[in-house]
């Protein structure tokens, strides 16, 4: 009998003869060849302990995941799609929403094909929270550059932002150390202030990003200065990278999108709201209309299946996603660049910052992840203005889903300190190969 093993699988092996010469020398030869450059290969072997403790954290989650998709009852039924009003779709945006709420420890949400990027369902949960007079606070420093326009920070030129609205705004600045200034927040509110905004990964910003932990002491501090004032969390990228939300920890509530963490690298499009039942209904609200809320909405082919499958898939999809960060980390440590955050450090996203320092050097480290994408390695990708963001920017995303930041993706600003921003990863061992390349051109 065959025992197997977690830690080290014994596989069963072929008996050679001298009858089959070639079967030794097949063997011998794949014995002596290495996928990854010799420095890749070292940061891989020395990462055992830190990747061991991912694989934890993945059947922790996923433990969390398989619980809620058998209370929500889940189905076959309920990947069918519909279409029109979309009245009539077997129960499956009713379960899909149930099962993400309990996944993340909110009393609601709403999944929806509709919201087409995380941008997207954070504007419909700011504008469900917020009034002409009301008063918004980020608390993390500077939002992510695609929230500049929504906030009206950058001109919108009259097309509908929060400051066309008379909603006013406030940042507060970090610490010198790039996390909160504690300091600050204890007396930041003002009597108007209505919505504190909490960004837990770094975005654009050369900051550490914040744990769960971290949020709920920034909430406990918020809501003890006035218990009305609303948390709001930009939740992107957060996802299953630590075996709590931040619902969990009082956030009223979180957006975010599918096609990063949550989608596990499967849903083709969408986003989420998710926190106290009140509020999802706001979002929901301005996602459609007043009145219609959750129930409409068409999901045609077989979009459901796919949510609820790479929904599944994601605490899976997310651990490969941390072990690449904490590999990229590592190498280009190991080559002199800053990286943030650091080596070995727990992770409170799935983005791995690395400053290069140039223009030249932020294109070529781009290009050489293009280049070792599975779709359009073909392709060069060239800095341009995107809509959205305020500074050139430059995206390498090979991607089978348009876009999709859970698969391997890198981008960064045009500007300085010319940071890359590395995301997600299907497999850890794509951004090892990924590396061999990026070693090369810089």
């Amino acid at each position: 009998m065959l025992v197997l093993s977690c830690a080290r699988p014994v596989y069963p092996t072929l008996s050679l003869s001298p009858s089959r010469p070639k079967c030794t020398a097949i063997r011998s030869s794949l014995s002596n060849v290495h996928p990854f450059v010799p420095e890749v290969a070292k940061a891989a072997d020395s990462l055992s302990s830190e990747f061991r403790g991912v694989d934890n954290l993945v059947a922790c989650n996923s433990s969390r995941v398989l619980k809620a998709f058998q209370n929500a009852g889940v189905g076959s039924h309920h990947f069918a799609g519909c279409t029109g009003y979309g009245h009539d779709e077997a129960g499956g945006r009713e379960a899909l929403d149930q099962a993400f709420a309990e996944i993340v420890g909110a009393e609601s949400a709403i999944v929806r094909s509709q919201f087409f990027s995380g941008t997207h369902a954070i504007t419909c949960a700011l504008f469900a929270f917020l009034r002409p007079g009301d008063e918004l606070l980020a608390v993390a420093g500077a939002p992510y550059d695609t929230l500049e326009e929504v906030i009206g920070k950058r001109d919108s030129h009259g097309l509908g932002s929060l400051k066309d609205f008379g909603v006013m705004y406030r940042e507060l600045p970090l610490a010198e150390d790039g996390g909160l200034d504690w300091d600050v927040l204890t007396s930041a509110l003002r009597p108007y202030t209505k919505c504190a905004l909490i960004q837990r990964s770094c975005g654009y910003s050369w900051r550490r990003s914040l744990s769960v932990e971290e949020i709920g002491r920034a909430i406990k501090i918020i809501k003890m200065q006035n218990p009305n004032c609303l948390v709001m969390v930009d939740n992107c990228y957060g996802e299953f990278v630590e075996s709590i939300e931040p619902p969990m920890v009082g956030a009223d509530l979180i957006a975010g999108s599918l096609i990063k963490n949550p989608g596990g690298t499967v849903a083709p499009c969408g986003g989420y709201v998710a926190g106290r039942k009140k509020w999802v209904d706001a979002a929901a609200a301005r996602l459609s209309a007043p009145g219609l809320g959750v129930d409409c909405g068409s999901t045609p082919g077989d979009i459901m299946r796919a949510f609820f499958q790479g929904l599944f898939l994601a605490p899976q999809m997310v651990g490969e996603a941390i072990k690449g960060t904490f590999l990229v980390a590592e190498v280009m440590a190991s080559k002199g660049y800053k990286v943030q955050p650091l080596p070995r450090v727990p992770r409170s996203d799935t983005v791995q910052a690395v400053q290069l320092g140039s223009r030249e050097l932020l294109l070529a480290f781009c290009e050489a992840v293009q280049r070792s994408s599975p779709v359009g390695s073909f392709t060069k990708p060239v800095a341009g203005t995107t809509p959205g963001y305020a500074s050139e920017v430059i995206f390498a995303d090979g991607t089978f889903i348009d876009g999709s930041t859970s698969e391997l993706s890198c981008d960064g600003p045009l500007r300085e300190p010319y940071a890359v921003f590395c995301q997600g990863g299907t497999h850890w061992t794509q951004w090892g190969l990924v590396l061999g390349d990026v070693l090369k051109s810089l």
